[in-house]
């Protein structure tokens, strides 16, 4: 869609390591002319300055936000075969009553799903042992094994959900999904501060003119309000959201300190 939007050739360059920074770094190090662009996420500007003592970028100084593209909701899932809670308030109850005797799993140390698990520990004042795989794909699929019992995925875990296998008990979204319309939400229970889904969205290096940030924000609003875009995000668990290069930046700020402070509490120690 860019290429027509835009009318010119877009080239899609995937540079995957170290949680994403490693692409970023090529960005923070492009040209500000508005040819290079990098997709932020959730781990490369929150949770990598949080768990990193050294990035080969500043996360703020580096670059400039252009606009957040998409939200992915969150949802806790447990196993019901190994942990027969009734809902959200009745995990918590049990993990109060079973302090560090349940697990909860992610797809490795310092990734969102760690800073989620210590997010939730920090703000229901409970303890869940956290343990760490190599990806997301092998986590699921220990938890709908019954090898553990708590976990956040995303879109992967609605097949089973719907299966049975696993049970959903909240999700980060600002209301109720229409594909989960019977999970409350993190804040109907009074936890807003677990309400936050992730999100992605593009930056441009540091000193790129504003005329040329708004013409890609532009464009990518224009794209994402197409239908074939908009029924393939939904295909993969993602939302279409939108937002001014002002507001993303200040975006990028907030979840830098929040991150960091989820860290300070779960002494993850900075790489």
């Amino acid at each position: 869609m860019l290429p027509r939007i835009l009318k010119q050739p877009v080239i899609i360059e995937n540079k995957a390591g170290a949680g994403g920074s490693i692409g970023m770094a090529e960005v923070a190090r492009a040209a500000p002319d508005g040819l290079t662009f990098g997709v932020a996420t959730l781990s490369t500007h929150g949770v990598n300055p949080a768990v990193y003592n050294k990035l080969p970028y500043d996360p703020i100084k580096d670059f400039v936000g252009v606009t957040e593209i998409v939200k992915a909701p969150g949802v806790v899932v447990v196993n019901p075969s190994v942990l027969p809670v009734k809902d959200f308030a009745d995990l918590v109850r049990h993990l109060k009553a079973n302090p560090g005797k349940v697990s909860y799993a992610t797809p490795g140390n310092g990734t969102i799903g760690h800073m989620w698990g210590e997010l939730f520990k920090s703000s229901t004042g409970t303890s869940m042992v956290h343990i760490p795989y190599r990806g997301a794909g092998p986590a699921l699929n220990d938890v709908v094994g019954g090898r553990r019992r708590v976990l956040r995925p995303v879109a992967a875990s609605l097949p089973h959900i719907k299966s049975g296998k696993l049970k959903a008990l909240a999700v980060s979204w600002p209301t109720r999904l229409d594909v989960l319309p019977d999970v409350p939400t993190y804040a109907q229970m009074g936890y807003p501060v677990n309400n936050d889904p992730s999100w992605f969205g593009p930056v441009a290096p540091a000193g790129t003119p504003q005329a040329l940030v708004d013409r890609m924000q532009q464009a990518v609003a224009q794209a994402v309000q197409e239908a074939a875009v908009r029924d393939r995000l939904a295909g993969q668990g993602l939302y279409p959201s939108g937002s001014t290069p002002q507001a993303f930046s200040a975006q990028l700020v907030r979840e830098i300190k929040k991150m960091k402070d989820v860290a300070v509490f779960a002494k993850i120690r900075p790489e």
